[in-house]
């Protein structure tokens, strides 16, 4: 007869209360991870699908990532393009609104000096950062938007400023005088002449046309090179009334005009000439009128013009362009360079579109392009309007100096009206609206998308946490069972089985 020992049947015990343990502790993490599996080899046939369906998931998730870090960008852009529609607004308002012409210590009125408060606000709002990026630079997010205030205004050591490139380019339109139109005295003779000093120069006024209603005159012009007029009164004596019409191009691109009147009066009114006993004096008379009434718009609307190409040739033209040479005689812009001229935007320049300049994949095949440069058309045109008026200064003696100041700020509302085919502050705004709409859209169907795979993998990888509990409960109870009878098998021995003596 053979007796199992109470050794052996002890470890088989012990092996399977480890067994058990051992299933008891897988039990337990499917539980806690709501996985099946923790390694994909874990998952048999399923673990490609379920590798793949993990990728897409995290790939969402920074897309999510990327949209959240993104809107933040966009909500401070736009923030800041309302703002710059306000100032331009506001700017508007004040002119139209203002009181009487009244110069400070600086020579300026105080729209003028409420003009500098402006333009450093908003060339502070153009220096704005979201985290360490400048979100009006370009591609270039990590250097300043703009120059300061300070140095675009005043310069920097030997650069010129926006003063000194308006006082250049004034001295430049106004020449000798007459805005760099020549107005030869007639000699004696019947023929009045009026011309552009160099063919091809960019400065001072330039024929743009002639009307007459003068009796018997002989008009001819523009035409040659330079550009001139001729009024030829010797076949007739123009009647009282009559009257002459030049229509000037201004540097800015706007147009003047001066009409002169005949009249028998002497001396005559303003804008007015007298007519003479001969041909001649009345040539002579009306050579003085037309030399008069051009000196006159000399002084008044084209320092105004002059400020405001001044201002566009600085802001707006990469490189700045300035007058060549010494002004009153120069016959040429040139372009200014970083040792003499200060460069108002110091962002990326590159032939990227604006909005190119950053991109972001915000879902699968959706990418969105948000990028600004303080240079686009709508806000370097804003900035150049503000600064020409922050930069203006009138001597308080000259009696020009309120026509002239009228001039330049009727200019700069006008330039700041909206203008059909040049864009906004607002379409800059837009397009990030755009981009925020597509953004919001591609984060939806990131949400749903995310959530069908979820579904997906928690089928593959999931567990149900009901079922896996009441293998554990079943577990637990059948491990206390084996512990009990292990534990008596362990304390038997030989003895145990022998019947007790009787003797």
């Amino acid at each position: 007869m053979s007796i199992t020992g109470p050794g052996s049947i002890t470890a088989a015990n012990i092996q399977a209360v480890n067994n058990m343990n051992n299933q008891l502790n897988t039990l337990s993490q499917e539980l806690g991870t709501g996985q099946a599996a923790q390694t994909y080899s874990g998952l048999g046939s399923q673990a490609g699908l379920a590798l793949a369906l993990n990728e897409q998931l995290s790939a969402l998730t920074g897309y999510s990532s990327t949209a959240t870090t993104v809107g933040t960008t966009l909500n401070v852009a736009q923030s800041v393009l309302t703002q710059l529609g306000s100032t331009e607004t506001a700017v508007q308002q004040s002119i139209n609104e203002q009181g009487a012409f009244t110069l400070n210590n600086n020579g300026q009125t105080s729209i003028q000096a409420a003009a500098i408060t402006q333009l450093d606000n908003i060339l502070s709002m153009l220096n704005t950062q979201v985290g360490s990026n400048y979100i009006f630079s370009g591609s270039a997010t990590t250097q300043p938007s703009v120059a300061s205030t300070s140095e675009i205004l005043n310069g920097n050591g030997a650069q010129a400023g926006l003063t000194q490139v308006i006082s250049e380019r004034q001295a430049a339109d106004l020449g000798s005088g007459l805005g760099r139109l020549v107005i030869p005295a007639t000699g004696g003779g019947s023929v009045v002449t009026v011309g552009e000093d160099v063919a091809g120069s960019p400065f001072g006024f330039k024929l743009a046309s002639v009307n007459s209603t003068l009796t018997g005159a002989v008009v001819t012009g523009p035409s040659g090179s330079p550009n001139s007029i001729s009024v030829d009164l010797t076949a007739a004596t123009p009647n009282p009334g009559d009257s002459i019409q030049f229509n000037f191009t201004l540097p800015d691109g706007t147009s003047q005009n001066i009409s002169l009147q005949a009249t028998a009066n002497s001396p005559p009114g303003a804008n007015q000439f007298t007519i003479g006993a001969t041909p001649a004096a009345t040539a002579t008379n009306l050579q003085a009128a037309l030399t008069t009434a051009v000196g006159n718009l000399a002084q008044t609307a084209l320092p105004a013009a002059s400020a405001i190409a001044a201002a566009d040739n600085f802001f707006s033209s990469n490189p700045p362009l300035r007058v060549s040479g010494a002004p009153a005689t120069a016959t040429a812009l040139v372009a200014g360079t970083p040792a003499n001229t200060v460069f108002w935007y110091t962002g990326e320049s590159g032939a990227t579109p604006p909005r190119q300049t950053a991109t972001a994949q915000v879902g699968p095949g959706t990418t969105i392009a948000y990028g600004m440069r303080a240079s686009e058309q709508s806000i370097s045109t804003l900035v150049a309007n503000v600064a020409a008026l922050a930069a203006t200064t009138y001597a308080p003696g000259n009696a020009n100096a309120q026509a002239s100041y009228d001039a330049l700020s009727q200019k700069v509302t006008a330039n700041l009206d909206p203008q059909s085919g040049v864009q906004q502050i607002s379409d800059i705004a837009a397009d990030l609206a755009n981009a925020q709409t597509t953004m919001s859209n591609a984060g939806k169907l990131n949400t749903q998308t995310q959530s069908t795979l979820t579904d997906m993998m928690q089928n593959i990888d999931g567990v149900n946490q009901n079922q896996i509990g009441e293998q554990i409960l079943t577990l637990q109870n059948s491990l206390s069972a084996s512990l009990s009878v292990t534990a008596r098998l362990a304390q038997l021995s030989l003895v145990n089985y022998l019947a007790p003596s009787t003797g």
